[in-house]
């Protein structure tokens, strides 16, 4: 589906000086993220791409754009780093694709919080809020090129979601602000609670501008890994360290099968033990390293992020989380795919290994630790060998069965993927934002043609 000619004309009319592209192999690679390491979406989503790339630098000429699509009745889809999994970004049905990444502003830096515009990279915001000795309360693995929006818009948690939560939780995100796709755009603030009409949105319901975020006091992280003779003795000193008292902003379990993927962890992650991939702080070091003593493991690894790039190695972040699929499939293309499992708390050891013998070398498992409502929580983000969508549902079935929560990545839409059930003020707050249902048109099946006013 693809917006007429005479309409994309007049648009480009009608917004007058913000900048645009047409040129259609950079439009194509504005319409794209990494829906490609789901085989499903693949099939969807390939052949989808914007009409036109806009590429606003303020407020001002956001507000121009979103009046001028109200006005013509043109979908408009909202683009960051590109760095999602869902295809979040990608045009369902043409129209316009806004970047941005120009909007990148840090407004404001006080103590416990920054203000910055949307488009801002999330390293960028890092470097600089760390000027004042503090550091974000959490960050996507993907954090060089996503930008604040982005993963407000896109993420649920990340790296240092086991000491600080999930996105939602307290107060990692208190402020936000947007403009509304209507033929006379509105700027919108909202405060609180009144951030999760937007947050896990997938930009379908508003355009954000600004935000804030949750700071903390800078603390040099440690990366550390240590190696352990079974997956079931790495995941029990994963959960003893909470027990324990040990401050940690990152604690990955990753199987020994995984170690072919590390390249550059080669001398220091061998198939032949499992490991953890943690970032400890100096205070916990001692704790940390009895701790592994304590399941009969070796600490093989204890680095500050200079030492680690003077190394020439990359972040142990980066070996968890969704960067172990990013990982795997450098290696070996077109082979894996993904699955994201949830786990009730406690977590049952007797659960994990059954799945892992279960299913062979059809899944390599990892388990990421975060804390919900202020108790820890296990999620598995395990690398699945892709032979058909019939297979994947299957072991889907077969997981849910076992009384896992699956945050489906081979769905489009924001229910199918991980609410289970559709966000009605969300929906409510589409209807205000926008009415016309123009926002990233496909990606929630909460909105109907027939609710467009």
């Amino acid at each position: 589906m693809t917006v007429p000619l005479e309409k994309m004309t007049a648009f480009r009319a009608m917004i007058a000086e913000v900048p645009v592209n047409d040129d259609p192999k950079y439009v194509l690679a504005k319409s794209r993220d990494y829906y490609w390491y789901s085989p499903i979406l693949k099939d969807q989503l390939d052949a989808m791409t914007g009409q036109i790339v806009v590429q606003p630098r303020t407020e001002a000429e956001v507000i121009t754009v979103a009046a001028a699509c109200a006005k013509l009745r043109i979908p408009l889809t909202l683009r960051g780093g590109g760095t999602g999994n869902y295809g979040q970004c990608v045009p369902m049905e043409g129209g316009v694709v806004m970047e941005m990444t120009k909007l990148d502003r840090i407004i404001e830096i006080t103590p416990g919080r920054v203000v910055c515009e949307a488009g801002a990279r999330i390293e960028k915001v890092e470097h600089a809020v760390a000027e004042t000795g503090q550091m974000l309360s959490m960050f996507p693995s993907t954090k060089r090129l996503a930008t604040m929006a982005g993963f407000v818009s896109g993420g649920s948690g990340g790296i240092g979601s086991l000491k600080n939560g999930m996105l939602r939780d307290g107060t990692n995100i208190t402020y936000v602000r947007l403009v509304t796709v209507e033929e006379e755009p509105r700027v919108i603030e909202l405060r609180g609670q009144e951030i999760l009409k937007v947050q896990h949105a997938y930009g379908t319901n508003g355009i954000i501008t600004a935000l804030d975020y949750g700071l903390t006091p800078a603390v040099d992280y440690l990366q550390v890994v240590a190696l352990f003779d079974g997956y079931d003795v790495a995941l029990s000193a994963s959960v003893e360290a909470e027990t324990r008292g040990i401050e940690s902003f990152l604690l990955t379990v990753c199987e020994r099968r995984f170690s072919r993927f590390y390249k550059k962890f080669a001398d220091i992650f061998p198939p032949t033990h499992d490991a953890i991939f943690a970032m400890v702080a100096p205070s916990s070091l001692n704790a940390y390293k009895t701790l592994v003593a304590d399941h009969g493991g070796t600490v093989v690894l204890v680095k500050t992020d200079a030492e680690m790039d003077a190394a020439g190695l990359p972040p142990v972040w980066e070996c968890g989380w969704n960067h172990t699929t990013l990982q795997a499939l450098k290696v070996e293309p077109g082979i894996w795919t993904y699955l994201q499992v949830a786990y009730e708390p406690p977590l049952d050891f007797a659960l994990c290994a059954r799945q892992l013998e279960r299913y062979g070398e059809e899944i390599y498992w990892h388990h990421e630790t975060a804390r919900m409502g202020g108790e820890v929580h296990f999620f598995a983000l395990p690398i699945v060998r892709w032979t058909s969508k019939d297979r994947m549902y299957e072991i889907i079935a077969e997981l849910e069965a076992e009384g896992c929560a699956i945050y489906d990545p081979h769905a489009i839409t924001i229910e199918d993927g991980g609410m289970k059930a559709i966000d009605t003020t969300q929906i409510d707050f589409k209807r205000e934002a926008d009415p016309h249902g123009l926002m990233n048109p496909g990606k929630t099946r909460g909105w109907s043609a027939e609710m467009a006013r």
